[in-house]
């Protein structure tokens, strides 16, 4: 099976994906140049030429490294993933006949103005997994300047013309294959993506003018005929020291194969959880990073004619992000009001609150999801077991938080000790602690306003006093 058989049969499922991941942000709301939201853009997976440095925060480089467990006679297909920016200018045509550049040309149906556009590029490849073992691989590729001409009329009159420009780009991919000493014929796959093009900036160049050679949302899929991949993110046990191991820079591979299969791995410039999914009910695409269809079609919606106009003119994508919000039927919309993605033990619950008898605890005429519509706990005499002893409000606590949050502010409170304010159970079952942390002058308003902050048992140790 050739590399572009794989592709379209092993990528097809993960390709929805990796679509939003390239356009991830690549025109936001309103959707027009002129809007200070579209003046900063390509924010994810943008690869620098390497003589632009990394004082922007930006590199020429990222570092994919997952597990792989390829059958014998196996291929690995690789596919690299970017958008190469393309720069359009407009000119208007004087009485002479030349040009000279304009900011917009006004048309009946659009306001055309400057704009970066995303052109689409990839790089295929697939080499055997025994050759892998045998050595590294690197691809160069080369991508060539152009530049594009394009008339503009209006009612067969020409009014000017709009200029493309495209700089060359070059890079490289390097696979290296490590046999790993674990129980199973698995080994660790790196795989480097590079900017390597020869561009040097001179005095007064920024991230603007490096852009134009750059990689832009760089991504790849990696995919097996015969095998599997390792999950990075959950790895069964005799995975996990090795998964640990491995080094994934600006690069974040989860499994993205067709019904759940482990065949396929999307590398993301963005944190994604395995088996990623755009969701149903989504009526197109609309490009604006992390936000809501719902939302962004509704303020879609409410833009003026002229501000259309000037989205059209910006860009084809934008325009049809456009036409899309005002061509939804009402049945759409409210489809995006939200969904439920699967019933828990808690619905039956709130469906049986009306019979006190049904419900242990329950209070009739109280929500199910109210802290007083269960009699069966109470947060000021609950307790909860932690390293075998009994732990509940007034007693203190060292704060130990785990691997599994996100916030940065943790780490000023690793270590510290807390008073616990009460235990609290969630709809889930999960049991949290609420506690003020000492040494806080902010402890006693904290305190008369309900606001603490929360751990799990498995996040704090007994101190030394309780």
């Amino acid at each position: 099976m050739s590399g572009t058989d794989l592709a379209a049969g092993r990528f097809a499922a993960a390709r929805q994906i990796a679509d939003a991941v390239l356009f991830e942000g690549y025109v936001l709301y309103p959707y027009r140049a002129s809007a200070a939201k579209n003046r900063l853009r390509w924010q994810f997976g943008v690869r620098v030429p390497p003589g632009f440095g990394t004082d922007s925060g930006e590199h020429p480089d990222q570092r994919t490294e997952c597990l792989i467990e390829p059958r014998h006679g196996a291929t690995l297909a690789v596919e690299l993933r970017f958008l190469r920016v393309q720069r359009r200018t407009v000119q208007r045509l004087r009485e002479d006949g030349g040009h000279e550049d304009v900011e917009a040309l006004d048309l009946p149906d659009r306001v055309l103005t400057a704009w970066d556009e995303g052109v689409e590029e990839c790089v295929e490849l697939d080499v055997p997994v025994d050759e892998l073992v045998a050595a590294a691989v690197t691809v160069p590729f080369h991508r060539p300047g152009r530049t594009e001409i394009e008339a503009v009329r209006d009612s067969g009159r020409t009014l000017g013309r709009t200029v493309r420009r495209c700089a060359p780009v070059d890079g490289a991919v390097h696979l290296v294959l490590q046999e790993l000493p674990v129980p199973y014929r698995a080994f660790r796959l790196s795989a480097m993506v590079e900017n390597t093009t020869p561009w040097q900036p001179v005095p007064g160049d920024d991230r603007e003018a490096a852009l134009a050679h750059s990689l832009v949302s760089t991504h790849l899929l990696l995919g097996l005929d015969a095998g599997s991949f390792v999950s990075m993110t959950d790895p069964p046990q005799w995975a996990a020291e090795e998964v640990a191991r491995c080094t994934n820079l600006r690069s974040w591979p989860v499994l993205a194969g067709a019904d759940g299969r482990a065949d396929v791995v999307l590398a993301s410039p963005i944190i994604l959880e395995d088996h990623p999914q755009i969701a149903p009910e989504s009526p197109g695409t609309l490009y604006d990073g992390t936000e809501i269809d719902e939302i962004l079609a509704l303020r879609t919606s409410t833009l003026t004619e002229q501000e259309k106009r000037e989205a059209r003119g910006t860009d084809e994508r934008a325009g049809a992000a456009v036409d899309l919000a005002d061509s939804l039927p009402p049945e759409v919309l409210e489809r995006l009001h939200g969904a439920v993605r699967g019933l828990r033990e808690v619905t039956a619950r709130s469906a049986a609150a009306a019979d006190p008898d049904a419900v242990p605890g329950a209070v009739p005429g109280v929500p199910w999801w109210d802290p007083g519509g269960d009699t069966a706990v109470d947060p000021a005499t609950d307790r909860v077991l932690v390293d075998g002893r009994s732990v509940g409000a007034g007693d203190r606590v060292v704060l130990r938080p785990g691997r599994r949050r996100t916030d940065a502010q943790d780490l000023f409170l690793q270590g510290r000790t807390a008073l616990v304010e009460a235990v609290l159970h969630d709809v889930d079952g999960a049991v949290h602690l609420a506690v003020t942390v000492d040494g806080d002058p902010g402890a006693d308003l904290w305190r008369a306003q309900g606001r603490f902050l929360y751990f799990q048992p498995d996040e704090i140790a007994l101190a030394e006093e309780s």
